[in-house]
């Protein structure tokens, strides 16, 4: 998993807990539209979980592919790793100059 996904997953789990609690520490308070809002809030979670699990699935899925095409093509992998990084470090410097360093 790469450092984005397992960051918005340490995000995802004190967000979740966050609203797990706000619905317990409202579950005595009466009122028709904290009742809704409650019911708001389940769905989101749920509507949540089933996002962050799709997304997670297809970061997974991406991993694993770019895992085989790197193991099947080793060589190719190394070749444009080493052009991007080229192009990436030609960028930087040019960058660098127009700015008066």
């Amino acid at each position: 998993m790469d450092k984005q996904t397992q960051a918005t997953s340490n995000d995802m789990g004190p967000l979740a807990a966050d609203a797990r609690a706000l619905m317990a520490a409202t579950a005595d308070v009466a009122g028709e539209k904290v009742g809704e809002a409650r019911k708001r809030l389940a769905a989101a979670l749920e509507r949540g979980k089933e996002i962050y699990g799709r997304v997670r699935a297809k970061a997974v899925e991406g991993v694993e592919a770019t895992d085989e095409v790197v193991h099947e093509h080793p060589y190719q992998a190394i070749g444009i790793a080493f052009g991007v990084g080229l192009l990436i470090g030609y960028l930087v410097a040019r960058r660098g100059s127009h700015n008066g360093d």
